[in-house]
Protein backbone atom coordinates (compact mmCIF):
# COMPACT_ATOMS: atom_id res chain seq x y z
CA UNK A 1 0.00 0.00 0.00
CA UNK A 2 1.22 3.14 -0.62
CA UNK A 3 2.61 5.77 1.98
CA UNK A 4 0.63 8.83 2.27
CA UNK A 5 2.14 10.97 4.99
CA UNK A 6 6.17 9.80 5.93
CA UNK A 7 7.56 10.93 9.16
CA UNK A 8 11.51 10.63 9.48
CA UNK A 9 12.87 11.16 12.14
CA UNK A 10 11.27 13.65 13.65
CA UNK A 11 12.22 16.31 16.59
CA UNK A 12 10.02 19.05 18.34
CA UNK A 13 11.67 21.23 20.63
CA UNK A 14 10.71 24.50 22.30
CA UNK A 15 13.50 26.35 24.03
CA UNK A 16 14.39 23.09 26.41
CA UNK A 17 11.62 21.51 26.16
CA UNK A 18 10.82 18.39 23.87
CA UNK A 19 7.63 17.92 22.63
CA UNK A 20 8.22 15.56 20.07
CA UNK A 21 10.99 12.99 20.24
CA UNK A 22 12.62 11.11 17.11
CA UNK A 23 9.39 9.80 16.01
CA UNK A 24 9.48 7.83 12.78
CA UNK A 25 5.92 6.31 11.22
CA UNK A 26 4.31 6.12 7.86
CA UNK A 27 0.79 6.46 7.14
CA UNK A 28 -1.00 4.51 4.07
CA UNK A 29 -2.80 6.47 1.69
CA UNK A 30 -6.81 5.94 2.78
CA UNK A 31 -6.46 4.86 6.11
CA UNK A 32 -7.98 6.58 9.11
CA UNK A 33 -4.82 7.24 11.30
CA UNK A 34 -5.26 8.70 14.89
CA UNK A 35 -2.53 9.76 16.80
CA UNK A 36 -3.64 8.99 20.89
CA UNK A 37 -2.12 10.04 23.76
CA UNK A 38 -2.60 12.34 26.96
CA UNK A 39 -2.35 16.03 27.14
CA UNK A 40 1.05 17.67 26.59
CA UNK A 41 1.96 14.07 25.04
CA UNK A 42 2.86 15.41 21.79
CA UNK A 43 0.37 14.57 19.45
CA UNK A 44 -1.58 17.74 18.65
CA UNK A 45 2.56 19.21 17.87
CA UNK A 46 3.07 16.12 15.50
CA UNK A 47 -0.24 17.07 13.86
CA UNK A 48 0.21 20.85 13.22
CA UNK A 49 4.00 19.84 12.02
CA UNK A 50 2.36 17.45 8.95
CA UNK A 51 0.01 20.68 8.75
CA UNK A 52 2.85 23.03 8.00
CA UNK A 53 1.96 25.17 11.14
CA UNK A 54 5.03 24.38 13.07
CA UNK A 55 8.60 23.18 12.04
CA UNK A 56 10.43 20.32 13.27
CA UNK A 57 13.72 20.66 14.98
CA UNK A 58 15.01 17.97 13.34
CA UNK A 59 13.68 15.52 11.11
CA UNK A 60 11.94 15.44 7.40
CA UNK A 61 7.95 15.53 6.46
CA UNK A 62 6.90 13.98 3.37
CA UNK A 63 3.46 13.71 1.89
CA UNK A 64 2.93 11.72 -1.40
CA UNK A 65 6.70 11.74 -2.66
CA UNK A 66 7.03 15.18 -2.18
CA UNK A 67 9.39 16.74 0.94
CA UNK A 68 7.35 19.65 3.00
CA UNK A 69 9.27 20.03 5.64
CA UNK A 70 9.63 23.68 5.34
CA UNK A 71 6.88 24.73 3.27
CA UNK A 72 3.68 26.61 4.79
CA UNK A 73 0.33 25.20 5.00
CA UNK A 74 -0.85 26.84 2.13
CA UNK A 75 1.18 24.84 -0.29
CA UNK A 76 0.58 21.88 1.18
CA UNK A 77 -2.01 19.27 -0.13
CA UNK A 78 -3.54 18.95 3.26
CA UNK A 79 -6.37 20.57 5.12
CA UNK A 80 -7.13 20.40 8.76
CA UNK A 81 -10.31 20.58 11.08
CA UNK A 82 -10.11 21.80 14.69
CA UNK A 83 -11.43 21.45 18.09
CA UNK A 84 -13.16 24.89 17.09
CA UNK A 85 -14.87 25.24 14.55
CA UNK A 86 -13.72 28.62 13.71
CA UNK A 87 -16.11 29.30 11.05
CA UNK A 88 -16.88 33.15 10.17
CA UNK A 89 -19.90 34.35 12.14
CA UNK A 90 -20.66 37.35 9.53
CA UNK A 91 -21.35 34.84 7.31
CA UNK A 92 -23.91 32.24 5.96
CA UNK A 93 -23.06 28.63 6.07
CA UNK A 94 -22.32 28.18 1.89
CA UNK A 95 -19.86 31.50 2.20
CA UNK A 96 -17.86 30.07 4.73
CA UNK A 97 -17.41 26.79 3.02
CA UNK A 98 -17.05 28.94 -0.52
CA UNK A 99 -14.46 31.33 1.03
CA UNK A 100 -11.45 28.79 0.73
CA UNK A 101 -12.61 28.00 -2.94
CA UNK A 102 -12.82 31.92 -3.74
CA UNK A 103 -9.51 32.58 -2.19
CA UNK A 104 -8.03 29.75 -4.33
CA UNK A 105 -9.41 31.70 -7.66
CA UNK A 106 -12.20 30.07 -8.28
CA UNK A 107 -15.53 32.30 -9.52
CA UNK A 108 -18.31 32.55 -7.40
CA UNK A 109 -20.51 30.15 -8.92
CA UNK A 110 -18.21 27.49 -9.32
CA UNK A 111 -16.44 28.16 -5.65
CA UNK A 112 -20.79 27.68 -4.51
CA UNK A 113 -21.44 24.49 -6.74
CA UNK A 114 -18.52 22.65 -5.12
CA UNK A 115 -19.21 23.96 -1.43
CA UNK A 116 -22.83 22.37 -2.43
CA UNK A 117 -21.38 19.67 -2.73
CA UNK A 118 -19.25 19.62 0.19
CA UNK A 119 -22.50 20.21 2.19
CA UNK A 120 -23.88 16.89 0.98
CA UNK A 121 -21.41 14.59 1.75
CA UNK A 122 -22.08 15.73 6.01
CA UNK A 123 -25.75 16.25 5.08
CA UNK A 124 -26.26 19.61 5.28
CA UNK A 125 -28.47 20.37 2.16
CA UNK A 126 -31.65 22.97 3.14
CA UNK A 127 -28.70 25.06 5.40
CA UNK A 128 -26.69 27.04 3.22
CA UNK A 129 -28.31 30.23 3.93
CA UNK A 130 -28.09 29.95 7.86
CA UNK A 131 -25.80 31.89 10.05
CA UNK A 132 -23.53 29.91 12.20
CA UNK A 133 -25.28 31.03 15.36
CA UNK A 134 -28.25 29.22 14.15
CA UNK A 135 -26.68 25.64 14.49
CA UNK A 136 -26.00 23.16 16.59
CA UNK A 137 -22.39 22.76 17.81
CA UNK A 138 -22.35 19.10 15.96
CA UNK A 139 -23.78 21.22 12.88
CA UNK A 140 -20.80 23.43 13.18
CA UNK A 141 -18.32 20.45 13.62
CA UNK A 142 -19.76 19.49 10.07
CA UNK A 143 -19.47 22.96 8.02
CA UNK A 144 -15.78 23.05 9.65
CA UNK A 145 -15.62 19.23 7.74
CA UNK A 146 -17.21 20.57 4.33
CA UNK A 147 -15.08 23.65 4.17
CA UNK A 148 -11.96 21.39 4.48
CA UNK A 149 -13.22 18.75 2.11
CA UNK A 150 -14.72 21.19 -0.60
CA UNK A 151 -10.93 22.01 -0.83
CA UNK A 152 -10.19 18.91 -2.06
CA UNK A 153 -6.78 17.74 0.06
CA UNK A 154 -4.80 14.67 -0.15
CA UNK A 155 -4.80 14.21 3.81
CA UNK A 156 -7.40 15.48 6.04
CA UNK A 157 -6.43 16.91 9.47
CA UNK A 158 -8.56 16.46 12.45
CA UNK A 159 -7.53 17.92 15.58
CA UNK A 160 -9.74 16.55 18.32
CA UNK A 161 -12.91 18.07 16.17
CA UNK A 162 -15.55 16.31 18.14
CA UNK A 163 -14.58 16.99 21.84
CA UNK A 164 -16.96 20.18 22.57
CA UNK A 165 -19.37 17.69 21.78
CA UNK A 166 -22.29 16.00 23.91
CA UNK A 167 -21.80 11.81 24.54
CA UNK A 168 -24.73 11.07 22.34
CA UNK A 169 -23.86 13.99 19.82
CA UNK A 170 -20.30 12.61 19.55
CA UNK A 171 -20.94 8.65 19.70
CA UNK A 172 -23.29 9.71 16.49
CA UNK A 173 -20.72 11.88 14.40
CA UNK A 174 -17.74 9.17 15.06
CA UNK A 175 -19.43 7.13 12.77
CA UNK A 176 -20.99 9.24 10.51
CA UNK A 177 -17.40 10.37 10.06
CA UNK A 178 -15.55 6.95 9.85
CA UNK A 179 -18.22 6.26 7.12
CA UNK A 180 -17.46 9.71 4.93
CA UNK A 181 -13.52 8.99 5.11
CA UNK A 182 -14.34 5.44 3.98
CA UNK A 183 -16.73 6.46 1.04
CA UNK A 184 -14.34 9.19 -0.14
CA UNK A 185 -10.89 7.39 0.56
CA UNK A 186 -9.09 10.15 1.75
CA UNK A 187 -6.42 10.03 4.16
CA UNK A 188 -7.56 11.17 7.65
CA UNK A 189 -5.07 12.05 10.75
CA UNK A 190 -6.90 12.65 13.86
CA UNK A 191 -5.66 13.72 17.18
CA UNK A 192 -7.87 12.49 20.23
CA UNK A 193 -7.37 11.75 23.76
CA UNK A 194 -10.41 9.67 24.06
CA UNK A 195 -9.70 5.83 23.62
CA UNK A 196 -13.15 4.55 22.68
CA UNK A 197 -13.12 7.26 20.17
CA UNK A 198 -10.05 6.27 18.46
CA UNK A 199 -10.87 2.71 18.61
CA UNK A 200 -14.34 3.51 17.35
CA UNK A 201 -13.14 4.73 14.16
CA UNK A 202 -8.97 4.35 13.58
CA UNK A 203 -7.74 1.66 11.53
CA UNK A 204 -4.22 1.86 13.15
CA UNK A 205 -3.54 4.43 16.25
CA UNK A 206 0.10 5.67 17.42
CA UNK A 207 -0.32 5.57 20.86
CA UNK A 208 2.13 8.34 22.11
CA UNK A 209 3.59 9.61 25.18
CA UNK A 210 6.35 12.30 26.25
CA UNK A 211 7.05 13.25 22.94
CA UNK A 212 7.03 9.29 21.82
CA UNK A 213 5.20 6.95 19.70
CA UNK A 214 4.88 3.86 22.66
CA UNK A 215 3.23 1.48 20.06
CA UNK A 216 1.61 1.72 16.59
CA UNK A 217 -0.67 -1.12 15.38
CA UNK A 218 -4.13 -1.65 14.06
CA UNK A 219 -7.06 -0.45 16.86
CA UNK A 220 -7.76 -3.95 18.04
CA UNK A 221 -4.40 -4.73 19.20
CA UNK A 222 -3.64 -1.96 20.47
CA UNK A 223 -6.57 -2.35 22.77
CA UNK A 224 -6.10 -6.75 23.41
CA UNK A 225 -2.24 -6.52 23.08
CA UNK A 226 -0.58 -3.51 24.64
CA UNK A 227 3.26 -3.66 24.29
CA UNK A 228 3.92 -1.69 27.48
CA UNK A 229 2.66 -0.94 30.53
CA UNK A 230 1.82 2.93 29.37
CA UNK A 231 -0.06 1.39 26.59
CA UNK A 232 -1.74 -1.13 28.72
CA UNK A 233 -3.01 1.24 31.32
CA UNK A 234 -4.03 3.97 28.81
CA UNK A 235 -6.25 1.25 27.51
CA UNK A 236 -7.74 0.76 30.29
CA UNK A 237 -6.00 -2.53 31.45
CA UNK A 238 -4.17 -1.71 34.82
CA UNK A 239 -3.82 -5.36 36.22
CA UNK A 240 0.14 -5.97 35.89
CA UNK A 241 1.38 -9.23 37.22
CA UNK A 242 5.59 -9.93 37.87
CA UNK A 243 7.01 -13.35 37.39
CA UNK A 244 10.13 -15.53 35.92
CA UNK A 245 10.71 -16.93 32.77
CA UNK A 246 10.47 -20.52 33.24
CA UNK A 247 11.22 -21.48 29.18
CA UNK A 248 10.44 -20.50 25.81
CA UNK A 249 9.35 -22.99 23.34
CA UNK A 250 7.60 -22.40 20.14
CA UNK A 251 6.71 -18.48 20.80
CA UNK A 252 5.17 -19.54 24.97
CA UNK A 253 6.80 -18.46 27.66
CA UNK A 254 6.38 -19.83 30.14
CA UNK A 255 5.95 -17.93 33.36
CA UNK A 256 6.05 -18.76 37.62
CA UNK A 257 5.58 -16.75 39.96
CA UNK A 258 2.60 -16.25 42.88
CA UNK A 259 -0.01 -17.85 40.82
CA UNK A 260 -1.14 -21.73 41.93
CA UNK A 261 -0.19 -22.52 38.24
CA UNK A 262 2.06 -22.13 35.58
CA UNK A 263 1.35 -19.36 32.90
CA UNK A 264 1.85 -19.90 29.28
CA UNK A 265 1.73 -16.88 26.98
CA UNK A 266 2.39 -16.18 23.48
CA UNK A 267 5.67 -13.37 23.10
CA UNK A 268 7.06 -12.19 20.08
CA UNK A 269 10.06 -11.55 21.23
CA UNK A 270 13.23 -14.65 21.68
CA UNK A 271 15.46 -12.85 23.63
CA UNK A 272 13.93 -14.04 27.06
CA UNK A 273 16.03 -16.38 29.03
CA UNK A 274 15.45 -18.35 32.27
CA UNK A 275 15.39 -16.69 35.28
CA UNK A 276 14.51 -13.10 33.58
CA UNK A 277 11.64 -10.53 35.18
CA UNK A 278 8.62 -10.48 33.41
CA UNK A 279 5.87 -8.16 33.30
CA UNK A 280 2.25 -9.51 31.96
CA UNK A 281 -1.12 -7.73 31.89
CA UNK A 282 -4.84 -9.10 32.00
CA UNK A 283 -7.32 -6.85 30.83
CA UNK A 284 -10.50 -6.67 33.44
CA UNK A 285 -13.13 -8.04 31.56
CA UNK A 286 -10.72 -11.26 30.97
CA UNK A 287 -10.84 -11.77 34.56
CA UNK A 288 -13.32 -13.49 36.93
CA UNK A 289 -14.23 -13.52 40.68
CA UNK A 290 -15.17 -16.84 41.95
CA UNK A 291 -16.09 -18.36 45.51
CA UNK A 292 -13.65 -21.29 44.61
CA UNK A 293 -10.26 -21.73 43.55
CA UNK A 294 -10.20 -22.14 39.14
CA UNK A 295 -11.77 -25.68 37.48
CA UNK A 296 -10.53 -25.60 34.60
CA UNK A 297 -7.03 -27.26 33.69
CA UNK A 298 -4.46 -24.86 33.07
CA UNK A 299 -6.68 -21.75 34.75
CA UNK A 300 -4.94 -19.38 36.86
CA UNK A 301 -5.97 -18.27 40.07
CA UNK A 302 -4.92 -16.46 43.12
CA UNK A 303 -6.76 -15.71 46.47
CA UNK A 304 -7.72 -12.18 46.82
CA UNK A 305 -9.40 -9.73 49.21
CA UNK A 306 -12.24 -7.19 47.74
CA UNK A 307 -11.88 -4.01 48.84
CA UNK A 308 -14.69 -2.23 46.88
CA UNK A 309 -17.51 -2.26 44.49
CA UNK A 310 -18.64 -0.13 42.20
CA UNK A 311 -21.87 -0.23 40.02
CA UNK A 312 -21.04 1.19 35.87
CA UNK A 313 -24.64 0.39 34.53
CA UNK A 314 -23.07 -2.18 32.03
CA UNK A 315 -20.71 -3.63 34.53
CA UNK A 316 -19.51 -3.89 38.17
CA UNK A 317 -16.28 -3.29 38.98
CA UNK A 318 -14.69 -5.32 41.38
CA UNK A 319 -11.42 -3.57 43.00
CA UNK A 320 -9.41 -6.71 44.51
CA UNK A 321 -5.95 -6.72 46.23
CA UNK A 322 -3.54 -9.97 46.17
CA UNK A 323 -1.53 -10.62 49.07
CA UNK A 324 1.42 -9.68 47.49
CA UNK A 325 -0.41 -5.73 47.78
CA UNK A 326 -0.86 -5.69 44.23
CA UNK A 327 -4.58 -4.05 43.69
CA UNK A 328 -6.44 -5.31 40.50
CA UNK A 329 -9.70 -4.34 38.75
CA UNK A 330 -12.48 -7.06 37.37
CA UNK A 331 -15.01 -6.08 35.32
CA UNK A 332 -18.21 -8.39 35.79
CA UNK A 333 -20.98 -7.66 33.07
CA UNK A 334 -24.25 -6.97 34.26
CA UNK A 335 -26.65 -9.59 32.44
CA UNK A 336 -29.36 -9.36 35.39
CA UNK A 337 -30.87 -6.78 37.35
CA UNK A 338 -28.57 -5.02 39.62
CA UNK A 339 -29.21 -6.31 43.45
CA UNK A 340 -27.21 -5.45 46.54
CA UNK A 341 -27.28 -8.63 47.80
CA UNK A 342 -24.24 -10.91 46.17
CA UNK A 343 -21.87 -13.86 46.53
CA UNK A 344 -19.44 -11.75 47.67
CA UNK A 345 -18.70 -8.66 50.02
CA UNK A 346 -16.22 -5.91 50.55
CA UNK A 347 -13.99 -7.19 53.00
CA UNK A 348 -14.31 -11.08 52.27
CA UNK A 349 -11.79 -13.37 50.17
CA UNK A 350 -12.49 -14.80 46.79
CA UNK A 351 -10.33 -16.23 43.55
CA UNK A 352 -9.67 -14.18 40.78
CA UNK A 353 -9.28 -16.46 37.82
CA UNK A 354 -8.35 -16.21 34.39
CA UNK A 355 -7.56 -18.46 31.01
CA UNK A 356 -3.83 -18.21 30.58
CA UNK A 357 -4.30 -17.36 26.93
CA UNK A 358 -5.67 -14.27 27.78
CA UNK A 359 -2.16 -13.35 29.39
CA UNK A 360 -0.40 -10.50 27.64
CA UNK A 361 3.42 -9.88 27.95
CA UNK A 362 5.02 -6.74 27.95
CA UNK A 363 8.03 -5.77 26.07
CA UNK A 364 11.03 -6.88 27.63
CA UNK A 365 13.23 -4.18 28.90
CA UNK A 366 16.49 -3.22 27.96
Amino acid sequence: MSVSVDIAGVTKRFGDFVAVDRVSLQIRKGEFFSLLGPSGCGKTTLLRMIGGFEFPTEGVIRIGDRDVTWLPPYKRPVNMVFQSSALFPHLTVIENVAFGLRYKGLNNGAAKQKARDALALVRLEGFEDRPPAQLSGGQRQRVALARALAMEPEVLLLDEPLAALDQKLRKEVQLELKNLQKSLGLTFVFVTHDQEEALTMSDRIAVMNQGRVEQLDASHHVFEYPKTEFVAQFMGAPNFFTGVVKSLAEGLLYIGGRTEADIRARTTSDTWRPNDPVRFVVRPEKLDLRTKSGTSDGEVSIEVTIEDRVYQGVNTVWVVRGDDGERYMIYEQNDRPFQESSRFRVGGRAFMSWNPRDTVVLEKKS
